[in-house]
């Protein structure tokens, strides 16, 4: 059997999470530095990561993931701002439609998607 940190560098299950484009609105967009996205764009992924290997069986124990992912969204909107940059009204939706994505590819298409991202800073 696989160990936890075995499932969270495993490739995604999901194939398509595996092929989805995350923050591409902030990739096409200069405002954003790249390096700064690449990170975002790592927390969704691990968030998917998290799902395949925890299996939350409702929307309790997926909001339990997305609030520790948006805490890590948190902490990088101070990249962010270092970069000169900011997580704002473009970011947060793209950021926010992400999460919703996720839920629904993974079978919680009722997820409320300002309750995924709720517990945010930007």
């Amino acid at each position: 059997m696989e160990s936890l940190k075995e499932q969270m560098t495993a490739p995604l299950a999901n194939q398509q999470m595996a092929r989805h484009a995350f923050l591409e609105e902030l990739y096409a967009d200069g405002y954003f530095p790249d390096h700064v996205v690449d990170k975002g764009r790592a927390i969704l992924l691990r968030l998917c990561q998290r799902i395949e290997a925890e299996r939350p069986q409702d929307l309790t124990a997926l909001y339990a993931l997305t609030d520790a992912a948006t805490d890590e969204f948190n902490l990088l909107e101070a990249e962010f701002e270092a970069a000169g940059s900011e997580i704002e009204t473009v970011a947060r939706e793209a950021i926010g439609e992400d999460f919703w994505v996720v839920a629904t590819s993974y079978g919680f298409a009722d997820a409320d998607t300002e309750r995924l991202i709720a517990n945010r800073n930007w």
